[in-house]
């Protein structure tokens, strides 16, 4: 996984949130978009609405971390910003991981799942 698979740009994200592909659970919600690369880029927000720049990063490196487990099996393609709601904070590690991959789930942008999930 290299840095290329992190969106960095202010316009990127827009592109995104443009597209209106949406779906969320209880910690997290997700915009996707295809980028008609062989790789899946992503971008994790979190809004001060969440709290202090501690808790931010506490939350942004939940997702990274999670990112990097599952991304053998992220399809590829696509554009994803994972955005964290104001409970991800106080959540458990495991449930966040399983919203993580729930909301992938809904928007069909995980394979072989089933063999994958061991929390």
């Amino acid at each position: 996984m290299d840095r290329d698979c992190f969106i960095r740009k202010n316009s990127e994200y827009q592109k995104v949130y443009r597209a209106k592909k949406i779906s969320s659970c209880r910690y997290i919600t997700l915009f996707t978009k295809k980028n008609n690369l062989n790789i899946a880029r992503a971008g994790f927000t979190t809004t001060k609405k969440i709290g202090n720049a501690c808790k931010r990063n506490f939350v942004r490196r939940r997702f990274k971390a999670i990112y990097r487990d599952l991304y053998p099996l992220i399809y590829k393609g696509y554009d994803y910003v994972f955005v964290a709601k104001k409970e991800a904070v106080d959540c458990d590690f495991t449930d966040f991981k399983k919203d993580f991959l729930n909301v992938l789930k809904r928007q069909r942008k995980v394979k072989n799942w089933k063999i994958f999930v061991c929390f």
